[in-house]
């Protein structure tokens, strides 16, 4: 009983990678709409970064860049 518990144990640790690798597969493109976001995102971040922002003064920059 005990190997058999055993087998099964090793079994499952072995199957683990392999069903993570096939969902990293199946991991969609961004669509476009989500690549102008990102784009969007890395543009205000380096506006925020350039002005020299932080705290609550950079969240309300990046608030409002984001909205346009």
């Amino acid at each position: 009983m005990k190997a058999i518990l055993a087998v099964l144990c090793t079994l499952s640790l072995l199957a683990t990678p392999v069903l993570a690798q096939e969902k990293k597969a199946e991991k969609k493109a961004p669509s476009a709409a989500q690549k102008k976001q990102q784009e969007r995102m890395r543009q205000c971040n380096r506006e925020a970064g350039d002005k020299g922002l932080k705290g609550d003064e950079r969240k309300r920059f990046m608030s409002s860049c984001l909205k346009g």
